[in-house]
Order: structure tokens, then sequence, then C-alpha cells
């Protein structure tokens, strides 16, 4: 067989357990892929990945790797792309500064994160670093627009075998707290780019006295990109996080706070900062200066604000340590991630992720657990409204009608605009905190100012955008899933938002002109919420068409309520110039699987999410390329994954439980199976047939020899960056199953 220049199929190196999992999965799909001539290659966009090809200067010839997130970012762009892409570390600084300094202790030269950047080495370092933060690998992958849904399969077996959920109770005092004004939402200005204000744009920072400074220029706009500019004052959310402090003591409810650092990676970390260091603000008021003089900086959070003052003389230490405990017992008692661990709501900005950490409240009845262990009602504390009243709206309903029953309930599906960067989680390059008091403003190339805002010095200023091709291919993706599925389909729009009035305008057009405008409606997210939770509650179902912030949040919302995870969704991204993107759902939970491993030799990761998209990777490829194998090969996917749930051959929690190992022999077995039963084509099942016997009949051995493993502490060789011999050690321990696979 001759090598082939691009392979058939990407499969991303990613992070956590989702890559722990690649290692025992990925040779059962290059084995099996093989027999129909396609080709199964990799490459690396894992947090370490991206931090080793930002700064090969410091590296060896040996140890310097591709940048594959920029060749990744180029093939997408084209027809032959077919990316089975797994969730990937959006990296906070903590974690990036935790995965630089494991590279280290591994022999990389690589220079440390400067968190105060002084020299213009330091200065090139910084912004190279930065650029890895936050969704650094979404923007460029996605060169098309979100379709995601759960797969047929898996919705009936979630019906079948209902997930455990919380009793929502009328009184309950658990609700959603926002500022009153002066956010994201009520501030925001957009306008459409006409011809005449296309090209290079930039922002900048007029102070009170006239200088001008330049934040960011060379911005291409072209003619139809809606443009965004708002801000968040920072005085009002300091004294509205002094009053929501105050309520939750007099309310007694849990105190949390639910943002995306990750996504996010400019304007949420500044506002966690403003959260801890009103929460610890006597502490910061009497020991700024030591603070200062550590590096501290409460965007990263209590965690590091501890481990920098833990590095002071003893006494020293002790009582600036003590001053912390007592100012958190005189506040409020804070949503928990660790209990047992004292690990607080503010101890991480990457560690409560509101579309993890809401839907997690809602599924457990508005439940968060507290400092004691034990769950209690919680206040949940959503600074910007733009998005927030999805969350109101749903706890709310549940209050008055109960939890949602998942063996009846109909399912959400999204096509969500996300395409070139479209919306707020582009706009990282554009998001800055006010220097001075004076004006932001952003200027067009034919000297117009678009936007402009007053702002205060530390307020939160951004910018976003969507093109015009994005936002049509949008509009037009919605009509076919309508068609496609008879469902109810709604804008998720809000005609009182700057930004939604703007899109609104499009799909107005484009649904007219199509003649169709009778099947969709457009609603605001709290109306769209509502509507969506009643229809799904009668068993029918619903498209959600929605932004790209609220895609992401809406495809973790309604999965864990509906299947009781998200990881499990269907997420086929139709590049715009023809290429397949195939994603496999989400990630959150991927560091306490790792911990699970290390310390009890279990993996619970769950492969479902990549079964799906492996599925559809491989009909897109039977398409694309007309290799009617591919097609045989995929549809047997989807019956192996089938079979698996029925049988109910996931994996479970506790150590002796089947884990992600076992799942995967028996997905091997089962698509084995598969190719070896179907009729379609005779060659394929001649082959498969002794490999299914082989497999059926050596159970008994393989399941022995990966259970050898479970109970004992597993040494992967690291946790951001593992040695490949000891990951497959650990996740490859069946000497029978590799010898069949090969």
């Amino acid at each position: 067989m001759t090598q082939k220049k691009q392979p058939d199929i990407l499969y991303t190196i990613v992070d956590e357990a989702p890559q722990l999992a690649s290692a025992s999965l990925l040779p059962i799909i290059k084995s099996f892929a093989s027999v129909v001539d396609v080709s199964v290659g990799t490459k690396d966009i894992s947090l370490a990945g991206r931090i080793l090809a930002t700064v090969p200067e410091a590296l060896t010839e040996e140890q310097r790797q591709s940048d594959d997130l920029a060749e990744l970012g180029v093939l997408v762009k084209t027809p032959e792309a077919n990316v089975i892409k797994l969730p990937n570390i959006s990296a906070s600084v903590p974690q990036l500064t935790a995965a630089i300094a494991e590279l280290q202790s591994q022999g990389y030269n690589v220079p440390d994160y400067p968190e105060n950047p002084t020299t213009d080495e330091e200065k090139d370092i910084r912004a190279r670093y930065d650029a890895i933060k936050g969704s650094a690998v979404n923007p460029v992958l996605r060169e098309g627009n979100s379709d995601r849904r759960a797969a047929r399969a898996v919705k009936n077996y979630a019906m079948k075998n209902p997930h455990s959920m919380g009793d929502w109770v009328s009184t309950s005092k658990t609700h959603v707290a926002s500022m009153p004004g002066n956010d994201f939402y009520s501030n925001e200005q957009s306008a459409t780019i006409s011809a005449d204000q296309a090209g290079a744009a930039k922002i900048e920072f007029v102070a009170e006295n006239g200088d001008v400074t330049l934040l960011k220029d060379g911005i291409n706009l072209a003619e139809g990109t809606v443009v965004d500019a708002t801000f968040m004052s920072a005085a009002a959310l300091q004294a509205f996080i002094r009053s929501e402090i105050e309520k939750a003591k007099a309310e007694g409810v849990l105190f949390s706070v639910h943002l995306k650092a990750t996504m996010m990676k400019v304007s949420d970390p500044i506002i966690f900062g403003h959260f801890v260091s009103v929460f610890l603000e006597d502490v910061f008021a009497k020991h700024g200066d030591t603070f200062e003089s550590l590096g501290v900086s409460p965007n990263s959070g209590i965690g590091d604000l501890v481990a920098k003052v833990e590095t002071l003389p003893a006494d020293q230490s002790a009582a600036i340590l003590a001053d912390i405990e007592a100012a958190l017992a005189g506040q409020p008692p804070l949503y928990m991630v660790d209990s047992d661990k004292g690990i607080t709501n503010l101890h991480v900005p990457s560690d409560v992720i509101i579309d993890a950490s809401m839907p997690a409240v809602i599924r457990a009845g508005g439940k968060g657990w507290g400092p004691d262990g034990k769950p209690a009602d919680t206040k949940c504390v959503i600074p910007d409204n733009c998005y927030a009243p999805v969350y109101d709206e749903t706890i709310n309903y549940f209050k008055e009608t109960g939890a949602l029953d998942p063996t009846t309930s109909g399912t959400v599906s999204n096509v969500g605009l996300m395409a070139q960067k479209a919306e707020e989680y582009g706009s990282h390059p554009t998001t800055f905190e006010a220097p001075g008091n004076g004006e932001i403003r952003y200027v067009l190339a034919n000297g117009e100012v678009l936007h402009s805002h007053k702002v205060e010095k530390g307020d939160i200023w951004r910018s976003s955008s969507a093109n015009k091709a994005p936002i049509e291919d949008w509009v037009q993706l919605a009509i076919s899933r309508q068609k496609a599925t008879g469902s109810e389909a709604i804008f998720w729009l809000d005609a009182n938002r700057a930004h939604d009035a703007e899109l609104i305008k499009y799909v107005d057009a484009i649904l007219e002109r199509e003649g169709v405008a009778d099947k969709f409606v457009t609603l605001a997210p709290r109306a769209a919420t509502r509507q969506t939770l009643e229809t799904i509650r009668t068993g029918a179902d619903s498209i959600a068409v929605t932004g790209n912030v609220l895609r992401d949040y809406l495809t973790d919302l309604f999965p864990i309520l509906e299947l009781g995870t998200s990881a499990k969704m269907l997420s086929i991204v139709k590049l715009m110039n023809g290429g397949g993107l195939f994603e496999t759902g989400a990630g959150g939970s991927a560091p306490k699987h790792v911990q699970q491993l290390v310390s009890e030799g279990h993996l619970r990761w769950d492969s479902l999410g990549e079964f799906c998209a492996l599925g559809e990777s491989l009909n897109f490829l039977a398409d694309s390329k007309g290799n009617a194998k591919a097609a045989v090969l995929g549809k047997a996917v989807d019956a192996a994954t089938e079979k698996l749930l029925d049988t109910g051959k996931s994996p479970q929690r506790k150590v002796g439980q089947l884990d992600n190992r076992d799942s995967h022999y028996f997905f091997a077995l089962y698509w084995a199976e598969a190719l070896a039963a179907q009729t379609e084509d005779a060659e394929l099942a001649a082959h498969f047939a002794p490999i299914a016997k082989e497999l059926a009949d050596k159970q008994d051995t393989i399941l022995a020899e990966l259970a050898s493993t479970q109970g004992k502490p597993a040494d992967l060789g690291g946790y951001f960056h593992t040695d490949p011999a000891k990951t497959a050690a650990v996740m490859r321990p069946s000497a029978t199953l590799n010898a069949i696979i090969g």
C-alpha cells in the first residue's frame, strides 16, 4: 500500500482523560480503518504541545515539534478536512503555569510565564503564552457552524435508563443574581458594516487629557460584518458583589460565582478577580504591600494567593493565613469544588465553568456542595445579563413544575453560530481593562467612530464581531435542520439587545426569501428557555438556533438534563469550504477522572462521544471520497455503539466495575461482530468474522488482564505531558487484546 500524503482522518491529541482514553481507543480505530484503506493520523493540540510549539527556540532539536494547531487551521479551510476533535484544555493562568513547570521538570527548557513582564523579551514571551490561554484552539478550527444533538441511540438509552435527578421544591432558595445595570448587556452597541465603512479598523483609548493610546489596529472588517462594543463597570461590579454577599448571609445560602474564565480568557479572569478581592477585602487592604511583593493577582484565585503566602517565613505566613481563614469564616459559606480538600468556588478561576457548574446545580434540584460536605441552596451569581436569564428561567421553571423526567422528555438540538470566531468567544484580542478614565472608541478605516464608551480605570471593555458569510451559513443550516426534522425551531435572539437586533435583520430577510418564515419563531433567551422546556416536557423536540456562547451553554444544559452528561452529544461542524470537523463532547469532568486513575487505577471517562464522532467521520469520508467500504465501517460503528449502550458496557464510577478500557474492548467486539454480520460487503464480513470470534472467545482472559490494573496507582509520567510508554502500559494492559487488534 502506498503511503498517503495526508491521512484520511486526523484525530487530535489533547489532554487529561480524553487523551488517556485515546491511548486505548485509537489503536483499535487505526486497526479497523486500515482494512478499508482509511489512514488515521494525529495532530497535537494539547496544552503541552501548544506550549512547546510556541517557544521552539528554547528547545533542543530533538524536543522541537511542529505547530500542529496552525497546520490544522490551514486544513480546515479545505474540502479535504476530516478532523475528529476531542475536548482540549482551555487554559487559565494556573493551568498554564502548572504545565510549564511540569515540562521544565521533564527537561524542557521552556521559560516561565512572566506575570509582570518588564523587559521586551518577557513581554514577547508573555504575549506568546497568552495566545495559548482560553479558547485558543476552537476559534482556529471552527471554520463552520455547529450542528449538535443527541444521537438517537444515546437518547433512547437515556430514556430507558434514566439518570438520577434531584428534587425541586417551590420553596427552594436557589436563584440567579445578576447586575442591575452597567454590565455588558446594558452597555452594548452594535452595527453592521457598510461598504463605505469596510477596511482596517482600530481601537483607541483617549485619556481625559486627550492623549491617545492605540489598543488594537489592523482589524480587517468586511462589508456585512456585525460589530459590537460594550463594557462592564468595575465600580458597579464591586458594589454588586458586596450587595450579593450581604444578601447571601441574610438568605442563609451558599455563595457562588459562575463564569467562563477559560474561554473568555481576558474578561472573565478579571471579573473573577473582583470577586476574590471583594470577598477578602479586609485581607487585601491589610496585606496589600506584601501581596504586591509576592506578585499576587486576585485573578488567579485564593489557591494561588495561599500558595504564594506559604513561601513567606513561617510566622509571617501563619499570620496572613489566619487572617484569610478569619475573613472566609465571616462571609457566607462558599459553593465548593471539593469539600474534602477545602477547594472553594474562588480557589481557581477555571474550576467553576458556568456551562458545567450551572447545569450540575440545576440537575441536583438547585443544590450545591457546601464547606460541610452537604448539599445546600445556592446563590448563583452570574454578573452579566446577556445569558444569565437562561439559567434564571430554568430554575424558576423547575421550582414551578418539578424536575424534568428523562424517561419522557423530548430533546433539544442546537444549530450554533461559531464560524470564523463569531461573537464573544472570538473577542480575546479586542478585550481590554481600561488603563484610566477616558473613552474607548472603535475607529473605522474611513475615520468614522463606530462605537465609543466613557470608561473609568479598571472597567472591562470588549468588542466582538460576526462575519456575514458565517451568519448566512448559520441561518441556512437552521433551515436544513428544521426541514429534516420538522421540529419546533427557535432563534434565541433578544430584539432589545443591540447585537441580537442586528442578527435578526439577517435572519428575517433570509427566512422570508426562502419562504420558511412560518417555520421559525424568534424569542429572547428567557422566553425561549421557557418555551423549550414546555416543549420537551411533552415529549416533543426543539431546535435551539443560537449564537456562539449560547451554543456552548445550551449544549451542556439540555444534555445534562436529558442524558445526565454532555459528553455523549453528536457534534458536527460543517466546515464552510466543504470539509468536516467532528467534535466529541465536553471535557469539564476530565481532571477528576485523571485523579481517580492515578490514585485507584480506574478511568471512568466515557468515550461515547468519540464513538459517535467516529461514525460520522467515516460516513463523511464515504460520501466525500466515494469509499463504500468506509460507509460500511461507519454503519457498523453505529450498531456497535447502540449495542454497547443496550448491554450496559459503558464505564462505571467505582474500582472493580467496568472502566474506559473495558468499554473499548466491548466496542471493538461489537464493531467486529457488526462488520462480520453485515451483508453489504462480503470481503469485510469475511475479514472481521475471525476477529470477532477471537475477541469473543478470549473475553474472560482479556477482561482479567484489563482488571489486573484496577485498585493500583497508575504512573503516567506526567499530567499535562504524559510519557507515551507509561501511558500505553496503563491504558493497554491486555496483551491478548493487543495481539488481536495489533
